[in-house]
């Protein structure tokens, strides 16, 4: 049955469980997630701050490692690979957009979408990808300027079309309009749906925002490190 669902799914977990020790005591951050995303959905995962959401979003990627439990994403049990297998996964097959945008501050906006590609070796082309993503968010005249030359949306721009570079089967979204105004944020998150739809990515986007949850295909709820819904 679970060789089913892994066939099944592009990301699968099964018992996911994330504790840490706390001086005497251990916390329980996540307790047997049990979660299926099919290729093409765009998922939503919501709960209040706290509830595990941002922790759940760095296990799926194999950035962080669990107390227990499984992830299988694109039909590979990620916690079997070593950390240097894991990196090589995550640079074929995910993208990743978050709230603060982590963009590399010496590297100009053009140089910082080429990134995920000239490190995973994928494509010679790289500039010239760069280049046609950053004109499609619209930041055609701003190839060549550092972050600290770019507006909070700016530079989200810059790391929504650095996410999308290598494009990959899945794309990983950490509260994306979290630094931006509300005006910011839409028309942020309006781009983001836009370009998913382009590449035909499966979305996987953690949120507080009610209202940007209801845009996915559906919507999982975390409360106090477990899944209600």
């Amino acid at each position: 049955m679970l060789d089913n669902h892994v066939n099944q799914s592009i990301l699968w977990t099964h018992a996911l469980t994330k504790q840490v020790n706390t001086g005497d005591t251990q916390l329980t951050i996540l307790q047997d997630i049990d979660l299926q995303v099919y290729a093409g959905e765009a998922v939503a995962i919501i709960g209040a701050s706290g509830s595990g959401k941002s922790t759940l979003l760095g296990l799926l990627a194999g950035l962080d490692l669990p107390t227990a439990g499984k992830v299988h994403l694109d039909a590979v049990d990620i916690f079997t690979l070593d950390e240097d297998s894991r990196a090589a996964l995550r640079g074929k097959i995910l993208g990743f957009v978050f709230q603060s945008f982590q963009l590399l501050p010496a590297l100009t906006a053009i140089e910082n979408v080429m990134l995920p590609l000239e490190l995973s070796q994928q494509n010679k082309n790289a500039e010239a990808i760069a280049r046609k993503l950053l004109e499609r968010v619209g930041l055609a005249k701003r190839l060549n300027h550092y972050p600290k030359q770019l507006s909070g949306g700016e530079q989200q721009r810059v790391a929504i079309a650095r996410a999308f570079a290598t494009d990959p089967k899945l794309l990983l979204a950490d509260e994306p309009t979290g630094n931006l105004d509300s005006a910011t944020g839409i028309q942020i998150i309006d781009l983001m749906f836009e370009l998913n739809r382009e590449h035909g990515t499966t979305l996987v986007l953690v949120t507080h925002d009610e209202a940007l949850s209801r845009r996915c295909s559906r919507q999982i709820r975390l409360a106090d490190g477990k899944l209600v819904q």
